[in-house]
């Protein structure tokens, strides 16, 4: 239902800042401003959303919860596509969600309403994110000399068969 009246709403509401807008600016200025702000709105998309690619790229690495980076990733992707959208509320909304601060917020709230059950693979009673390290008590560490005793013949091409 509120899907519903977003898809009223939102039409009937661009409409009517584009009639104000254009009554108070004229034609051409009004037409300006929508392509500057999807201009401007496709540098910042750009550039936030290779910072929280990063981010997610040091979440995977340091084997970190990457839920935020990528709800920050979507709210960028969806803040693109009002950016690009001709009209100046959803421009406003685009603008919003491209503040980390406003994100922050906006994921807070999500995640209060979202229930997320985790799982982890691992050793029994090893935390989840542990990494076993040389100096590790978990770790075994074996060294050994070896020698192969039948080692590959090269056919007639010279190519050998592992």
């Amino acid at each position: 239902m509120w899907l519903l009246l977003a898809f009223i709403a939102v039409p009937l509401i661009e409409i009517a800042l584009f009639i104000e807008v254009g009554s108070w600016l004229g034609l051409w200025p009004t037409l300006l401003i929508v392509l500057l702000t999807a201009i401007a709105g496709t540098y910042l998309v750009r550039t936030q959303g290779r910072s929280v690619l990063d981010d997610l790229r040091n979440s995977f690495d340091d084997l970190r919860d990457p839920t935020q980076p990528l709800a920050h990733g979507a709210m960028i992707l969806f803040s693109g596509a009002l950016l690009l959208t001709p009209g100046f509320f959803t421009d406003v909304i685009g603008f919003l969600l491209l503040v980390p601060a406003v994100r922050n917020v906006v994921f807070v709230e999500v995640s209060k309403r979202i229930r997320v059950q985790r799982a982890h693979a691992g050793p029994a009673g090893q935390a989840p994110g542990h990494r076993a390290g040389p100096n590790d008590a978990s770790t075994t560490i074996i060294e050994a000399e070896y020698e192969v005793e039948n080692p590959p013949q090269a056919g007639p091409s010279g190519w050998r068969r592992d």
